[in-house]
């Protein structure tokens, strides 16, 4: 039986910061005609030498057969692309608001009857430090808007009083001033941090649908600053409860929004219920990456069929599949001259040569040499497959020990969270 050969198709992939380099990369060195854009302009030099690079996007809408926006912001415009017939996998302009918007998401949580915890919005820190003073008990601080790329600036109390909430509102109050724009505070409470996600053909949710893990401190063990992102373990399931009882209920409502593309919500649960906590409307990193890794088919194909509203199963890997960053100074940190000194062009050296599991990030290629680029930090990422988590922590760990870059640093307990909270997801009956 002869080898379907897949038909070569052009994609447009318009970046906020660079991220969907790794993806790009994959749906080029499949045959596909690629163009990248990013609009971060200290980004600019990532993708050069592996794939075709562009100053301007809105030139190349035609020539396009998918257009991928990979951040928030891009809503309205991907709608309008839509709706003249281009193949779009993006947000939209309410999906954007589930996202950059916490209270607008909570708000659409309990209009769709979903469980969810008090929260309070201020745009004043001295009116959010009366008001701890005023209803002491334990908070998480959540920046909104735009401000939430700072990731620093999310901070989990842990006193039960929020005397720790109160004495970090009164030094962003200082270093601030009013200008942060808004933030939460949402009561915290204990459990399991999981996120559910899936991809949305404009129609329907598409099966297996994705549980993810994150890791988002700097440190092993969840010390240091929250970063965004270190690393995330995850695996494909057809069924969740805790799917069924959030993002399960919001099909319709996307249905009409002709939403396409990925969703997510970060939820925290335990024996009391489930708790949605804030949504990623648009696909997330290093997930994305470690998503690939997981399906077992080219990848270009399967956007192609994401963005042409196919109904279709994903085909994925049996099994889990762990991912974490590679990464050089400053990172978590913006500093110019320290990326300058440390980390600029800095080489990316594998040892022995690998077909999987490294996905370059902020690099460019010169010379078939993998160089840092951009300001962030973010090197690579190293994913590992396996039918047991172990076995895809061991396969991970064996890709970065393959890696030499100066001054790198990663988290290695990437994936541990699993052999704990499992036992409480299952004694919960949430797996």
């Amino acid at each position: 039986m002869k080898k379907q050969t897949l038909p070569s198709r052009k994609f447009l992939f318009i970046s906020k910061w660079g991220d969907v380099l790794d993806i790009a990369n994959a749906v080029y060195n499949e045959g596909n005609k690629v163009k990248l854009f990013i609009e971060y302009k200290p980004a600019n030099e990532i993708g050069y030498g592996f794939v075709p690079k562009i100053k301007d996007w809105k030139k190349y809408i035609d020539w396009a057969d998918v257009i991928v926006f990979d951040y928030t912001s891009y809503g309205k415009i991907a709608t309008e692309l839509r709706n003249a017939g281009k193949l779009v996998i993006g947000s939209t302009e309410y999906a954007d608001k589930l996202e950059l918007y916490r209270s607008f998401g909570q708000d659409e949580l309990k209009k769709h009857k979903i469980k969810t915890l008090p929260f309070k919005e201020f745009t004043n820190f001295q009116e959010a430090i009366e008001y701890v003073e005023t209803n002491p008990n334990s908070y998480v601080i959540k920046p909104s808007g735009e401000t939430q790329d700072y990731k620093q600036l999310l901070f989990v109390g842990k006193e039960d009083d929020g005397a720790d909430i109160i004495r970090i509102l009164k030094a962003y109050k200082k270093s601030w001033g009013n200008e942060m724009g808004s933030f939460q505070l949402q009561r915290k409470v204990t459990g399991v941090e999981i996120s559910v996600a899936a991809y949305f053909n404009g129609k329907e949710f598409l099966k297996p649908i994705n549980i993810t893990f994150e890791h988002k401190k700097l440190f092993p063990k969840e010390l240091g600053v929250s970063t965004g992102e270190m690393g995330t373990s995850m695996f494909w399931t057809n069924d969740s409860p805790i799917f069924d009882a959030t993002l399960k209920k919001f099909e319709e409502t996307l249905a009409q929004d002709n939403f396409v593309g990925h969703i997510d919500i970060n939820c925290i649960v335990n024996a009391n219920g489930i708790y949605p906590l804030e949504f990623t409307s648009r696909v997330g990193y290093p997930q994305f990456q470690i998503q690939r890794a997981g399906i077992s088919e080219p990848f270009g194909n399967f956007l192609y069929k994401v963005a042409k509203g196919e109904k279709f199963r994903i085909k994925t890997k049996m099994g889990f599949q762990v991912g974490a960053y590679i990464v050089v100074p400053p990172f978590p940190y913006e500093d110019k001259k320290t990326f300058n000194l440390f980390s600029k062009d800095a080489v990316v050296v594998i040892k022995k040569e690998m077909k999987e599991g490294l996905h370059p990030m902020h690099l460019k290629k010169i010379n078939k040499e993998w160089l840092i680029t951009g300001d962030s930090g973010i090197a690579l990422l190293v994913t590992g497959t396996g039918l047991t988590m172990k076995d895809a922590q061991k396969t991970m760990f064996n890709r970065i020990n393959n890696v030499i870059i100066n001054n790198a640093y990663y988290r290695t307990d990437i994936g541990d969270r699993w052999f704990e909270d499992s036992d409480k997801l299952w004694s919960w009956g949430l797996l």
